[in-house]
């Protein structure tokens, strides 16, 4: 028996070294890091794939059954107790949110990312919460006080993202920065870099417009999903429905706008990978990782990494696609992150005056339940 204590307390103490080499903070910036570079790589990974032809119609399809057959078995298991009944009335709530959330925010998504850059689709993504925001106090979902400095952030906040966009849709501008010689070299060395190369043709504008679509349909989603999910809380479940009637909308679209039996054909395997990168770690991986930072860190920690993500798109897009940064690109970022730590600078002191209305000194409160704070938690899982 003593050797069995020994032993149990040789383990904990190596537990307890673990820990203490990598506490719980230091593993929830590990794990944002990593989650940052996941969809990094899938900006740069998605653009690598349409540039090697891919159809902007086959590839969310394949995308999306594979984060459904991932997400399906931990639906199934983990949310036995706490799933409602399926009814026809959620059914349609499914599909219709599937429309905006998948459908519209997946296809706006490949278009603008076709016509622009990975870097300029990461910087606009930033200014989702800030749209959210704008959607929710049109819809009266969302309460502003304009006589608090919280409410006073999030409406700048608010407007600097608007600005920023507006700015990266409408002014290119000059060239600011080219890959370097050196770079050029690695990927003069590298037949697969050469034929991820940037693609000429573009339209700058309308794929800026497309983008904006994009993150309209994505904050849009945030918005309608929040009454869904108070009577249906099971989240896994919740997104395997979307997904389901997601991929079979881009079916639908497919037997109209994808007639070549050819382009389902997974050609090469960088097209493979390129798609099995898409399901499985920008939707099912990096969906499991920031439930955990959600969990253990909260929604605005997760946030605050976002623009982390434009950074490292910038990196690999340059090594990768030899893509240059432009005057107008760099400055609507600018103001877009800038946009984005206001919106969530208020939200965050508008929780702490509601934290403080509710003690037995204060005033209960009387604002409503904020729709941007709890659904930043989901925000990325369906880019």
């Amino acid at each position: 028996m003593a050797d069995v204590g020994g032993s149990s307390g040789g383990a904990t103490t190596t537990t307890q070294r673990i820990k203490g080499w990598f506490p719980e903070r230091v593993q929830l910036h590990i794990a944002m890091l990593a989650l940052q570079f996941g969809y990094a790589g899938f900006h740069v990974v998605s653009r690598a794939a349409l540039n090697m032809g891919i159809s902007k119609i086959v590839f969310p399809v394949y995308r999306n059954i594979l984060a459904f057959v991932l997400l399906l078995p931990f639906a199934y298991f983990l949310e036995k107790k706490e799933r409602p009944p399926i009814n026809l009335n959620f059914l349609t709530q499914f599909f219709l949110l599937a429309i905006v959330g998948i459908t519209a925010n997946q296809g706006f998504y490949l278009l603008g990312l076709d016509n622009t850059s990975p870097t300029f689709a990461s910087a606009i993504q930033n200014s989702v919460p800030a749209i959210t925001f704008l959607m929710a106090a049109v819809l009266r979902i969302e309460k502003v006080r304009l006589d608090r400095k919280d409410g006073i952030s999030k409406v700048v906040g608010t407007l600097f993202c608007i600005a920023g966009a507006s700015v990266i849709t409408l002014y290119k501008g000059p060239t600011i920065y080219s890959p370097s010689p050196s770079l050029n070299k690695v990927r003069e060395m590298s037949p697969v870099l050469q034929s991820l190369g940037d693609a000429n043709g573009k339209s700058w504008t309308l794929g800026c417009l497309f983008l904006i679509g994009h993150c309209l349909s994505w904050s849009g989603w945030l918005v309608l999903q929040a009454p869904v999910l108070k009577n249906y809380p099971a989240r896994l479940s919740f997104t395997s429905y979307q997904c389901f009637f997601g991929i079979l909308q881009f079916l639908v679209l497919a037997a109209f706008m994808e007639r070549d039996l050819n382009a389902w054909a997974i050609h090469t395997g960088s097209e493979l990978f390129s798609v099995f990168y898409a399901g499985v770690v920008a939707s099912g991986i990096a969906f499991a990782i920031q439930i955990w930072c959600i969990d253990k860190g909260g929604p605005v920690f997760v946030a605050l990494y976002q623009p982390v993500q434009t950074l490292v798109v910038a990196l690999m897009a340059s090594v990768a696609l030899g893509e240059e940064f432009y005057l107008g690109g760099i400055i609507g970022a600018v103001l877009i992150i800038t946009g984005l730590y206001l919106v969530l600078w208020g939200k965050n002191e508008e929780r702490k005056f509601m934290l403080y209305e509710k003690q037995p000194h204060g005033i209960t409160s009387q604002t409503k339940s904020s729709i941007v704070q709890p659904l930043l938690s989901q925000s990325n899982q369906n880019v």
